[in-house]
């Protein structure tokens, strides 16, 4: 079937026309960011948390219209919510992954592997076993703009686990350029993750894998499920069909299960990273460049509380 554009979306295949809504329109919520990135949705208080990693804030949006300042950060990037409602970070500055506990404190989750430092973890997500998994390339050690300009200390850029029981963190997969947003598909029997490595590397990867998970959590697998035509993929997240809603350079793609490219979301800037809120999870939050967007659509998200 020839693609179909218009001014919001680019119609790939059918099932796309299920997912979206002609009379639709993108809102643009707040315009000030340096580097928008790390959404994640607070369902109990109903807002937005997201990130301005430059400017070393996170913000909040709330459905008035409001936007303030949730807290300043040292650099963090990615944020997801733990299985008790935690705000899980990852810390470019620290080179670590943190949680905020209930009455504001700082919880150190993973800085170190193998008695060396982190690169500069970058986005994270968390089983329903309350497993934290990670990714760790070195965006945020590369310059003073993200984080702080430094020599990696691991060998590899890689995707980590870190246990719920014991907080031993384990390396999941070290064959990466640039590991990068990562997501479970709905019942977590496959783990996505982004490698961006196009951003920085001539003929880098611009691509989705996926691996299987064994019932010991040993990732399987690791072929290409998706490479974006546009930009790289950053964050994404997956809805409850299995289909995953990636960042790109041109929007948001949403890619099936099988792998195919349904359709986009057309985004006036290179967009970062994606998450479902509203009260039915069916608002797709989208961060780009400087701004932080949302469009109502035909899914509803899969996510931590």
């Amino acid at each position: 079937m020839a693609e179909q554009i218009t001014q919001l979306y680019d119609i790939r295949d059918d099932r796309f026309r299920f997912l979206v809504f002609e009379t639709e329109t993108l809102v643009e919520h707040y315009a000030d960011c340096r580097w928008a990135e790390g959404p994640v949705w607070y369902h109990d208080l109903g807002c937005l948390i997201w990130s301005d990693i430059p400017n070393q804030q996170l913000l909040r949006w709330l459905p008035d219209g409001h936007v303030s300042v949730f807290r300043s950060t040292n650099f963090v990037n990615g944020n997801t919510r733990d299985r008790q409602g935690r705000l899980v970070s990852c810390e470019h500055g620290g080179r670590r992954v943190i949680r905020t506990e209930a009455d504001g404190s700082i919880t150190v989750i993973a800085d170190r592997f193998e008695g060396r430092r982190l690169n500069s973890p970058n986005d994270v997500v968390v089983k329903s076993d309350g497993s934290v998994w990670f990714t760790d390339p070195t965006y945020g050690i590369q310059s003073n703009y993200e984080g702080y300009r430094a020599e990696p200390e691991q060998p590899t850029r890689n995707v980590y686990r870190v246990d719920p029981q014991t907080g031993a963190v384990a390396k999941m997969a070290d064959d990466f350029v640039m590991p990068n947003g990562l997501a479970f598909s709905p019942g977590e029997s496959k783990l996505y993750v982004a490698d961006s490595g196009g951003t920085h590397y001539r003929d880098g990867p611009r691509h989705i894998r996926v691996f299987d998970v064994a019932d010991d959590g040993r990732l399987l697998g690791g072929a290409v499920h998706y490479e974006t035509d546009n930009g790289v993929p950053d964050g994404f997240r997956v809805d409850g069909d299995g289909n995953i809603w990636t960042s790109a350079g041109d929007g948001v793609h949403c890619v099936a299960s099988d792998g195919t490219l349904l359709g986009k979301v057309l985004i006036p800037q290179t967009v970062s990273n994606v998450t479902f809120g509203g009260p039915r999870r069916n608002q797709l939050f989208i961060t780009a460049t400087k701004s932080l967007y949302s469009i109502f659509v035909g899914a509803v998200g899969i996510q931590a509380p």
